[in-house]
C-alpha cells in the first residue's frame, strides 16, 4: 500500500505549522482547537515559538506554541483557561459568599466589609488566571506598608482570600492556589510571631482587684471584673450575660450567645447579638462564691441606678450596663482597664518609694487577658484537661493544653524553688 503524504502549511518563514495553526494575512498567527466542553475556540499570536521577536507596534504576548501548550495542559486537567481569563476575583468572591449560606452575620458582615474597602478595586479587578503567588505576595505586602495593617488584619484578609482561590481550582479555572504559604512568608520576612497572650500573675491579679476594692473612682468596675476573672468568659459572652442567664439557685451561669460590635455594611457600628461559633461555645459555667456575690452586688446596683434596660435584637434584661442603661462595648472596657492599672501604677511607685521598696506594678493588658488569667488560674488548680476545656468553651483540647502546659510549667519552677536546700543532694 503506498505511504500517504502529509502536506504541512507553512508560515512566511518558510516553518511547517502544525494541525489547527494557520498565519493570517496581516502575519498573525491562528490556533483553533476544541474546549473542554467540546465548543470550537481560537487563540492568536504575533509570533509563532517563544524566540521569535514580537513584530515593531505589536502587543507582547505569550508565543503561539507556548499558548497551546497551556491549552493541552488545561484540557488534560480539565481546566476552563478561557473562562479563568474572563472571570475576576470579584465575580469569584461573590459566587464564594453566595454558598456560604451558613455563615454568621457578624463574619459575613466583617469579611464584606474587609473585602470591600482593601480587595475589591485592587487584585479584585484582575482575572483570575492572571493572578499568580508573587501578586498576592506583593498585595499583602502593600496592605502592611501602606495600609498598616497588623498581623490579625492580614489573617483576616487571608482567610477571606485562601478558600475563594480554593473554590477557584475546585470549579476548574485555575490548577493551583495561589495564596497557598504567602501567609507563612510573610510573617517570616516580617519577623511575625502570634502574640503570647499573658496571664496576670497572682500579684497583679491580687494587686488589680485590691485597687478596685477600696478605689472611690473605678470601684463601680468590681463587679464585672470579678465576673470575667471567676468565669472565664469571652468579652462578648460576658456583655451579653443577661440575668435569666444567672440561676442563682442551683448557682450556675449559662453562656448561649455572644453580644458583638461590628462595623456593619453601612459603615456604621453596631450592637447585635449572635450564636456561639461552634457548639463548644454553649455551655454552663458554675458559680463560684465571689461571683455570685459580685452579681448580687451589680443587682443592686442596677436597682438603685433605677430601670434603664436596653434592647438589642429582642434581648434585654443584660447584668453589666452603664449608669444610662446601654451595655457595654470591647473598647469601653478596655480603655477603663487602662485608667485603672495606670492609676493604680502611680499610687504604687509613690507608696513603694516611701516604703524604700521595689513597687509591684501591672504590666499593660486588655479585656482578653482576663480570660487567660482565668484559665491560667485554673489550670494550676486542676488535672483534668476535659473539664477546663468545657468550661473553657475551647473547640480544640489542643488550645486547652497549650494554657495547660504553660501554667503547669510555672508551677512545676515554683515547686523546684521551695525544694532549694530541702533535699540532701551532697
Amino acid at each position: 500500500m503506498a505511504k500517504q503524504t502529509v502536506i504541512r502549511r507553512k508560515d512566511a518563514k518558510g516553518r511547517n505549522l502544525k494541525d489547527g495553526e494557520l498565519q493570517q494575512a496581516d502575519g498573525r498567527y491562528k490556533y483553533q482547537y476544541m474546549d473542554t466542553n467540546g465548543k470550537r475556540k481560537a487563540v492568536y499570536s504575533w509570533r509563532l515559538l517563544p524566540t521569535d521577536r514580537t513584530p515593531p507596534g505589536k502587543r507582547d504576548d505569550l508565543s503561539l506554541r507556548e499558548k497551546e501548550d497551556e491549552i493541552a495542559a488545561d484540557n488534560r486537567d480539565g481546566i476552563d483557561g478561557k473562562a479563568a481569563r474572563k472571570i475576576t476575583l470579584n465575580d469569584m468572591f461573590d459566587t464564594y459568599m453566595a454558598g456560604k449560606v451558613t455563615l454568621k452575620q457578624s463574619t459575613r458582615t466583617n469579611y464584606l466589609y474587609m473585602y470591600k474597602n482593601y480587595v475589591m478595586d485592587n487584585i479584585g479587578n484582575k482575572p483570575l488566571q492572571n493572578i499568580k503567588y508573587s501578586n498576592i505576595k506583593r498585595f499583602y505586602n502593600e496592605l502592611i506598608t501602606d495600609k498598616g495593617f497588623k498581623p490579625n488584619s492580614m489573617e483576616i484578609i487571608h482567610t477571606i482570600l485562601h478558600p475563594v482561590f480554593t473554590l477557584a481550582v475546585r470549579d476548574g479555572y485555575i490548577r493551583t492556589n495561589p495564596t497557598d504559604g504567602v501567609m507563612a512568608e510573610i510573617k517570616k520576612s516580617h519577623n511575625w510571631e502570634k502574640p503570647q497572650r499573658h496571664a496576670l500573675t497572682l500579684e497583679e491579679q491580687a494587686a488589680f482587684v485590691g485597687f478596685l476594692s477600696e478605689s472611690a473612682i473605678y470601684g463601680h468596675w468590681l463587679p464585672m471584673f470579678t465576673v470575667f476573672l471567676g468565669t472565664g468568659c469571652r468579652v462578648g459572652e460576658l456583655i451579653g450575660l443577661r440575668w435569666q442567664d444567672c440561676d442563682f439557685k442551683n448557682g450556675t451561669i449559662s453562656i448561649n450567645h455572644n453580644l458583638v460590635y461590628r462595623q456593619q455594611d453601612n459603615g456604621h457600628m453596631e450592637l447585635h447579638v449572635t450564636t456561639p461559633k461552634t457548639s463548644a461555645g454553649c455551655r454552663t459555667i458554675p458559680m463560684l462564691g465571689d461571683v455570685r456575690k459580685a452579681l448580687q452586688q451589680q443587682k443592686l446596683m442596677q436597682f438603685q441606678g433605677g430601670d434603664k434596660s436596653v434592647t438589642v435584637d429582642g434581648y434585654t434584661g443584660f447584668v453589666f450596663t452603664n449608669r444610662y442603661g446601654d451595655v457595654f462595648t470591647p473598647h469601653t472596657i478596655n480603655r477603663a482597664i487602662e485608667r485603672i492599672y495606670k492609676a493604680y501604677n502611680a499610687q504604687e511607685e509613690a507608696t513603694a518609694k516611701e516604703e524604700n521598696r521595689e513597687p509591684v506594678l501591672i504590666r499593660h493588658f486588655s479585656v482578653h487577658n482576663l480570660r487567660h488569667t482565668f484559665c491560667t488560674r485554673f489550670c494550676e488548680n486542676e488535672t483534668n484537661i476535659k473539664v477546663i476545656q468545657k468550661i473553657m468553651g475551647h473547640t480544640d483540647v489542643s488550645t486547652t493544653m497549650n494554657v495547660y502546659a504553660e501554667a503547669t510549667e510555672s508551677k512545676k519552677r515554683e515547686t523546684f524553688e521551695n525544694l532549694e536546700g530541702k533535699i540532701k543532694i551532697t
